[in-house]
């Protein structure tokens, strides 16, 4: 799969029940998709228009052992939103059988046990891994052709606009309201008709998916930072940082 890249337009996504949330921008016109597969969501969205990156809020660049700088850089920087960032755990551990395996298997190999959140979302960072493999390893055609993949954490985002991580929880009403807030005044205007998205996915999910946008959109014009710097490489050969 390609993703062409001409102009700046940008896909955000987030798991959603069911499948992933997505939202396109290029920094006017905002439009919402829904998939029960990361790659149908990206195959709908650039069948409306060529995309520069797709910022995905999952672990792309699975550790061998220990755990991922990106995570505890992330953790650190967060603050009293530092909950929000779960450990990822090794390769290895994610292939175990169930969480009590992938929990033992990732102590062994230097990481922390495996928490509940983690391993429940065991299916859609092996989504997002086989996914970014595939495009890392597929040859560009040409020099306007890019392959963009890059991981996104919606509180890093957040964080990032507003210049502080955010006081309150996206799950209540101060914190969602907030959350809308910085996305309007940054150009990301939800309140418009964002099609079966806004019907199949939670309304915390598709904020997400527009915070996910902004960080894809400022990594395709070159303001994005990433953590860490440089990105890590362990043997998938992937770049694992979290961009914002």
């Amino acid at each position: 799969m390609r993703i062409l890249a001409r102009g700046a337009r940008v896909l955000g996504v987030d798991g959603c029940p069911g499948g992933w949330a997505g939202i396109t921008w290029g920094g006017s016109d905002v439009e919402g998709w829904y998939a029960s597969t990361l790659r149908e969501l990206i195959a709908l969205a650039s069948a409306a228009g060529p995309l520069a990156v797709v910022g995905v809020d999952m672990p792309i660049g699975l550790a061998d052992v220990g755990r991922r700088e990106a995570d505890r850089l992330a953790q650190s920087s967060l603050g009293r939103r530092s909950a929000s960032i779960f450990v990822t755990p090794t390769r290895r551990a994610l292939a175990a059988a169930d969480r009590a395996a992938a929990s033992r298997l990732n102590v062994e190999l230097g990481g922390p046990g495996v928490t509940a959140q983690a391993y429940a979302l065991r299916a859609k960072v092996l989504e997002v891994d086989d996914l970014a493999r595939e495009l890392s390893s597929a040859p560009a055609q040409s020099e306007d052709t890019l392959i963009r993949l890059v991981e996104v954490h919606p509180e890093m985002s957040f964080a990032t606009m507003a210049g502080d991580p955010l006081r309150d929880s996206k799950r209540t009403w101060s914190g969602a309201r907030e959350r809308r807030r910085l996305l309007t005044e940054a150009g990301l205007d939800l309140d418009v008709d964002l099609g079966i998205v806004g019907a199949k996915a939670n309304a915390d999910d598709v904020v997400d998916a527009a915070a996910a946008a902004w960080s894809a959109f400022r990594v395709a014009n070159g303001d994005a930072v990433s953590r860490p710097d440089p990105p890590e490489f362990f043997s998938d050969g992937l770049s694992a940082a979290i961009w914002s």
